[in-house]
């Protein structure tokens, strides 16, 4: 049993695919097959159901991929350990990022950081907020920028970066405009354009009326913040969006808090509490790109 073919059965378990897995670790498809192959000969037993489109885990390999990680874990913390007394940062750094995210000191951040340390690989993908917290936890992800309803997701460490109270954003001609004061029960008594479920803007719209039993009619998804406003521009539906995101789009949107959606939508990063050297790197860059939090009644 080697250690490539625990990183390539674990880059097959997280990416649910054979191809994007290859991609991932930089080699042939047929290479990351063949190796997965012999791992499961050496195991005797299939790691994998390739039955289906999308590859799934076994009973055994899902049994199997806790102490895969951990043993690439252990393998690269002798690095780290060894990277930290040269003061020589090697090695992989895999980070996530919300969908639609235009929060550009994230990049800035792994810029300065690249320029410091060039012998760590820097990969970044995008996703909904959910999945992305669920692979820093489960460590398919160092870090990632997340949007969530609270300021720390549950286990983990945060770097609140936005928190901002919900909108609504509307054309200057739709009903809401008209109103000084716009409750929760006043939007959804409207079609409501809004990011999909998985993300923290959603999240906290969701929360914020199931605690008043309310039912929003969500009949427009965007996974960005710009096709929500571009959508409630043309009059399909009332935009809810945190203030940044809406007035960024006040020129052609009328823009209006909601009195009673007192729960913040969060964007933080995120992160293990229990991290290597290269994480720690990363944070003080962030630590010194990324703005104070603001809050949306500052606007």
């Amino acid at each position: 049993m080697e250690l490539r073919q625990l990183e390539y059965f674990v880059a097959v378990a997280d990416e649910r695919n054979f191809t994007r897995a290859a991609a991932r670790v930089h080699i042939s498809q047929s290479g990351v097959s063949a190796q997965v192959r012999q791992l499961e000969r050496e195991l005797g037993a299939d790691l994998f159901d390739r039955s289906a489109r999308t590859v799934t885990l076994t009973a055994a390999g899902r049994a199997a991929l806790s102490h895969a990680r951990a043993a690439l874990a252990a393998a690269e913390a002798v690095g780290e350990a060894v990277s930290e007394v040269t003061g020589l940062l090697r090695g992989r750094l895999t980070l996530g990022m919300v969908v639609g995210c235009t929060v550009t000191p994230l990049f800035d951040a792994l810029a300065a950081f690249h320029r410091e340390h060039p012998g760590v690989e820097l990969a970044l993908r995008e996703d909904h907020s959910d999945r992305l917290v669920a692979d820093v936890r489960s460590g398919a992800l160092d870090a990632a920028l997340v949007g969530s309803a609270t300021a720390a997701p549950e286990g983990l460490e945060a770097l609140t970066v936005v928190s901002e109270r919900l909108v609504t954003a509307v054309p200057p001609d739709h009903p809401l405009a008209r109103l000084r004061r716009v409750t929760l029960r006043d939007v959804c008594a409207h079609p409501i354009v809004c990011m999909p479920p998985g993300t923290g803007v959603r999240t906290v719209l969701d929360r914020a009326c199931a605690a008043r039993d309310l039912r929003p009619t969500v009949t427009l998804q965007a996974g960005a913040a710009d096709a929500v406003a571009d959508l409630a521009a043309r009059g399909l539906a009332a935009a809810v969006l945190s203030a940044s995101m809406a007035h960024a789009h006040d020129d052609r949107l009328v823009v209006r808090p909601i009195a009673d959606a007192d729960t913040p939508a969060y964007l933080s990063f995120v992160w293990r509490a229990a991290h290597g050297p290269a994480v720690r790197a990363l944070l003080r860059h962030a630590h010194s790109v990324f703005p104070r939090p603001r809050a949306s009644d500052a606007r």
